[in-house]
């Protein structure tokens, strides 16, 4: 594969994908931090943080050639590898590793997606927040507050709250 991949390189705030848009460009995340979002009426919903090792793509562009919902930027000055889905869908075809690779990569993406779903319906915000804090506490070191609190599904001085109380 890494004959297929390309080191490419973008500064902070740049669009890996915009929504409304097709585009299958597969990414993996060597360094760097990316966040995928979409508008509800006039407001950012953030549903997702990328950091090293992450793969990232738009799965309705990647996988139904249809343009995508979200939106992702990276949030910092970032280096990636970059495949065509045209090349990947190929290598998946030719070669049953990488197929069985492949799989294994949507299938532990769809246990996160799930886990996310079932946190945001089924846990308090503060909760969220505790679970945040203990399984990737770097993203405070590296997401603005204001990324954070949409993630969680909360204002920025909710957030502020729930800070200052489990402090």
């Amino acid at each position: 594969m890494s004959a297929l991949a390309q080191e490419v390189a973008y500064p902070k705030g740049y669009p890996l994908f915009e929504a409304g848009h097709t585009r299958r460009t597969v990414y993996f995340i060597q360094q760097g931090i990316a966040r995928a979002y979409c508008y509800n009426d006039e407001t950012e919903l953030t549903f997702w943080f990328g950091t090293e090792g992450d793969v990232v793509l738009s799965y309705n562009s990647y996988v139904y050639r249809k343009p995508g919902y979200e939106h992702i930027e990276l949030l910092e000055d970032s280096v990636l590898f970059q495949v065509p889905g045209e090349a990947l869908d190929e290598l998946y075809a030719t070669d049953i590793h990488m197929a069985n690779w492949g799989r294994k990569l949507a299938e532990q993406e769809l246990i996160k997606t799930e886990e996310r779903f079932i946190s945001r319906q089924f846990r308090t915000a503060t909760e969220r927040y505790a679970e945040l804090l203990q399984q990737t506490p770097e993203l405070l070191q590296r997401v603005q507050l204001g990324h954070i609190a949409s993630y969680l599904g909360v204002t920025q001085v909710t957030l502020s709250r729930i800070r200052a109380a489990i402090r």
